[in-house]
Order: C-alpha cells, then structure tokens, then sequence
C-alpha cells in the first residue's frame, strides 16, 4: 500500500492528503459533473488515453487494486480519442476487444481479457518503447501490434467494429473530453455522476472508500 502510495504522489508531482475517517468534501474531493455519464450507478469510468503516461502507470498499480476492494462495482473504460495521433484508431481498437471480451463474458480487468491485451501492448510500444508509428502515420503497424497482443485476426476485428455495439461504445466515449477537460487523464467518475479528485486522495484504500461514500448518496 504505501509503494502505490508513493506511485500516486510521484504521478501527480504534489503533496497528496489523505481524506481519513472524515466525510468527503464536495469542490475538495470530489466534484458533481454538469452532464452526468449515462452509465449504471453501481459503477466507476475510468477515462483513459493510450498516450498518458500516467494512465498507463495507475492501470498497472492503481486500477487494478482500487476494484479488488469494490465488490459488485462495474468497471467502465472511456478512451478520449482526441489525445494522441492515433487516438481515434485506439478508441475504434479497444471498443472492437471490449466488444469480443463481452461476447465471451471475460472481465475487462481479467489477464485475459483482449481488452486489456490490446491496451497494454499500446501501452508499452508508446511508453516503454518509445514508439510514435513514424509520428502516427504507419496505421497498419499500430493496429498490428494490438491484435497481435490480443490474438484477434483482422476479419474478427473488422466484424467486431462494425458491430451495433462498438459503434454505440465510440459514440459513448464522445462524452470522455467534457470529463478529461476538467483536470485531465486519467479521471475517475463514480455512478455516472461525481468526479475524484485523485489528487485530495492519499492511498487506494482511501479512494475506495471514496468510491463507496458516493455510491451511497
């Protein structure tokens, strides 16, 4: 716990202070969003980009542990598209895997979700090895390296992005960029409707808890 601790404070480059025992404090930890997320209550959006590489690093750390101690809560991922140049093509990636995953009823937090696959393989060509795609111009590569990850063929990709059900996903996720506007990637949003501040939160255990306290207002 105070190894994630540590990954917190390092990401977000301040001080963090932890909420304790007290109630949270709506503009301090927390904020109501304008245009709630039409998504069910019991749930926390995750609003990611492949390029931020803070959100690459909680998936590893934070994500992970953060729904191992929320049981019945629904995970949602939202990818913003308009950060990165390839945003739009990892958005049309990830929505075809979530598509595939939920056919064969695996958890998008599961090792074996192609969700997860696809994500972590972009992932690390962009953060780990620095790779840019000949600056967001070899397409083909990219989407490779996804599907190859994720042992997807390119006709199952293809059929699972021209599904009903990808497409309503990208349409969804237009919704990312009021949230990602207000204090960036990655954004947590509990029920729809309230937004962390992950940066008044001192630990996972601590966000849980928040997650929690507004899951009951």
């Amino acid at each position: 716990m105070k190894a994630i601790s540590k990954i917190i404070r390092a990401l977000a480059a301040v001080c963090l202070l932890g909420i304790g025992a007290n109630a949270l404090e709506e503009g301090t930890d927390y904020q109501t969003l304008e245009k709630p997320l039409s998504v069910p209550k019991d749930s926390v959006v995750k609003v990611f980009s492949y390029e931020c590489v803070h959100c690459y690093k909680f998936d590893r750390t934070v994500t992970p542990k953060l729904f191992s101690e929320l049981d019945g809560v629904k995970f949602i991922p939202y990818h913003l598209k308009t950060k990165g140049k390839l945003g739009e093509t990892a958005s049309k990636i990830f929505a075809a895997m979530i598509v595939l995953d939920e056919a064969n009823d695996v958890s998008l937090l599961s090792d074996k979700s192609k969700f997860k696959k696809a994500k972590f393989a972009i992932y690390k060509a962009t953060h780990d090895k620095d790779d840019d795609f000949n600056g967001g111009k070899d397409k083909a590569r990219f989407i490779k390296e996804a599907l190859s990850a994720a042992g997807v063929n390119d006709a199952d990709y293809d059929k699972a992005l021209a599904s009903e059900r990808a497409q309503e996903i990208l349409k969804t996720w237009d919704d990312s960029y009021d949230v990602a506007k207000i204090q960036g990637v990655p954004a947590y949003v509990v029920g729809g409707k309230y937004l962390i501040n992950v940066k008044a939160i001192g630990s996972v255990d601590a966000m849980a808890a928040a997650v929690r306290e507004l899951l009951a207002k």
